[in-house]
């Protein structure tokens, strides 16, 4: 019989100390994040070294008479976390082992104690089955219905009203693959689930560029919460062995971080797609049995996959997601021609070249092209598909200027995906183009509610300060935002326009050549240096810019828009007219902002530009 470990505090074993009275587990003094359950399950057993610890104890000392918690689930889900708090392993254990059907028992070396280890179970062979990777629908189904208290189930089952769940956010799932070159596949479940959530029209979802900020956190899931606004949080794991992915998913409320359900899928990851409605049917049925609700709608059929083209997309998403265009383009085209049929393929590829051509990284024809091209397949394909049309919408507002089409697009997008922070921050540029400002900060902020922590959408917010003339605004916003991000060059770039305005041409000199050092010489920041000199009255320099980006366009893309600011800045308003019909005649990016554009003022008089404005088809 071993022999209870010392009610001493806190409790020692190797690298590892808990205090048994808060829960707080600290790695050679670094402090390792548990929820509350997992603490208190790993405070009962390190208490009690080598003795049985039964499932049916665990589940009364730890959840008590909360019936709603799928039990079975929340406890392995705990235990795993334990087990990786302490980096242990279930079939070569060092802490805790199991004790099939009965419970668990702490083998680890207290100090302080005498205790009789028994002697580990042999190693059991692992397998992991997959977790649905569209199965994640699964999850959404289950999770709409936890959150949206369909036929006030929560209210008959606790016999009150519970805080309604307006906001959720989805955080980074954990890759327990035990191979880092897997995150892209975690990250890729995350952003799916995400997506399914936010197609909820009653439900807000954090965008996933915030929630990805907490993938390495040891903040508490009640401080995320509070920092994400969120009522909510999904959180779990995702676990790969070969062609076998185990996906484990859970709701836990924000407020007192209780958890509310939990569920883990299986598959095979060659028929997940296939067994995509079958899966969704049976959690819809667990979820009314469990929680008393209604039996939801279906969720709606998803075509299959070639799992090579989605592992292809996935790997596309991850170089998007750094900012590697040419590279996710590439590895986009790789899962095009593996599935010539998977939407989101052309989907994000398209929204890859939109970068490209909105910095002018391209010309317009190749960039906002190839967007119409790849985001018009993505519609045919998938009608359904927001990405789709919110990038399709784009190409139409900066290329085609069909504007009432692309008003029409980003409602369709925002329509079919109400919490798409991206989608609503590219309908603020498009109701900025068309002079609608207020509407166009108010998209904008709502944007930022969705996706609060992203870099991003808070910095644009100093552009729509900028375009409305608030450069006050414009420089507070840019200052606070370059003091924990002092390497982004857009930033940089609009608070050099900002002290164009306020008659501080030296600060936007080096504010300008910050963006060209950071960007390594991106013509469409050199240009914008151009333009400082210009109206500093540094001509010498201004012409200088000019002749070297000349040449740069003999061999690659240069905007004529560009350079047109830096002639009207001269005082040459004839150069300038003359760049700015040949950036109409190749629908230059940044023409379709100039009812607004400050930079444009000394041309406005002249009747010429009263005319592009009728050219491109703006609002008078």
């Amino acid at each position: 019989m071993a022999t209870p470990a010392s009610s001493n505090f806190p409790l020692r074993f190797r690298v590892f100390e808990l205090n048994a009275v808060t829960g707080e587990l600290r790695k050679s003094g670094h402090m390792v994040r548990l929820r509350p359950q997992a603490a208190k399950i790993l405070v009962l057993l390190a208490s009690r070294p080598g003795q049985l610890v039964t499932r049916e104890e665990l589940r009364e000392k730890i959840w008590g008479n909360e019936t709603f918690v799928d039990f079975e689930h929340g406890l392995n889900l705990c235990i795993r976390e334990v087990r990786a708090a302490l980096d242990d392993d279930a079939d070569t254990p060092r802490y805790v082992e199991t004790l099939p059907k009965r419970g668990y028992r702490f083998i680890g070396p207290i100090q302080g104690s005498t205790i009789t280890t028994p002697v580990a179970a042999a190693p059991r062979r692992f397998s992991w089955p997959a977790a649905a990777l569209l199965g994640v629908i699964a999850v959404t189904s289950a999770i709409a219905l936890a959150v949206t208290n369909p036929g006030e189930w929560r209210t008959r089952l606790f016999g009150s009203p519970a805080r309604p769940v307006r906001t959720i956010a989805v955080l980074p799932l954990q890759n327990l693959s035990g191979d880092t070159a897997q995150d892209y596949f975690a990250d890729g479940m995350t952003e799916a689930l995400t997506t399914d959530l936010a197609r909820i029209e009653s439900l807000q979802v954090i965008s996933r560029t915030s929630a990805i900020q907490y993938k390495t956190t040891k903040k508490s899931l009640p401080a995320i919460a509070g920092e994400l606004h969120a009522d909510a949080v999904v959180e779990g794991s995702v676990q790969r062995s070969g062609s076998r992915v185990r996906v484990t998913a859970q709701l836990v409320r924000a407020s007192d971080d209780k958890h509310l359900w939990a569920n883990t899928y299986e598959r095979d990851f060659r028929d997940v797609l296939a067994l995509q409605d079958e899966v969704a049917s049976d959690i819809a049925k667990q979820i009314e049995s469990r929680l008393g609700g209604p039996q939801p709608a279906a969720p709606p059929k998803v075509q299959a996959v070639n799992p090579e083209a989605y592992e292809t997309y996935l790997r596309a998403n991850s170089y998007f997601d750094n900012f590697d265009l040419q590279k996710s383009i590439d590895y986009y085209r790789q899962a095009i021609k593996l599935d010539p049929n998977y939407a989101p393929a052309y989907a994000h590829m398209a929204q890859a070249y939109s970068f490209l051509a909105f910095f002018g990284g391209v010309s317009p024809s190749e960039g906002w092209g190839k967007v119409m091209e790849e985001a018009s397949l993505a519609v045919q394909k998938d009608e359904r598909l927001p990405e789709g049309h919110g990038a399709l919408a784009m190409a139409k507002l900066h290329y085609d200027w069909d504007f009432p089409g692309a008003e029409q697009e980003f409602k369709r997008a925002l329509q079919l995906n109400p919490s798409d922070a991206d989608i609503r921050h590219d309908f603020a540029h498009y109701l900025m183009a068309m002079g609608r400002l207020s509407e166009s900060e108010a998209e904008s902020k709502r944007a930022v509610e969705l996706d609060p922590v992203g870099d991003a959408l808070n910095s644009c917010l100093c552009w729509h300060s900028f375009a409305a003339r608030d450069y006050d605004a414009a420089v507070r916003l840019a200052e606070k935002f370059l003091r924990s991000q002092p390497d982004k060059s857009w930033e940089h770039t609009i608070l050099g326009w900002t002290y164009e305005q306020k008659g501080m041409p030296e600060q936007a000199v080096a504010e300008f050549k910050r963006a060209v050092e950071i960007t390594k010489g991106d013509p469409f920041f050199v240009a914008a240096l151009g333009h400082a000199y210009a109206v500093a009255g540094n001509r010498r320099e201004a012409e200088k810019i000019l002749q070297t980006l000349s040449d740069r366009a003999k061999k690659s893309y240069v905007s004529p828009f560009d350079l047109a600011l830096i002639h009207a800045a001269l005082g040459e308003r004839d150069k300038a007219f003359a760049l700015l019909d040949k950036a109409a005649a190749e629908r230059s990016t940044f023409l379709v902002y100039s009812k607004w554009e400050p930079r444009l003022d000394p041309l406005r008089a002249d009747p010429r530009f009263q005319n592009l404005l009728r050219r491109i088809g703006l609002p008078q």
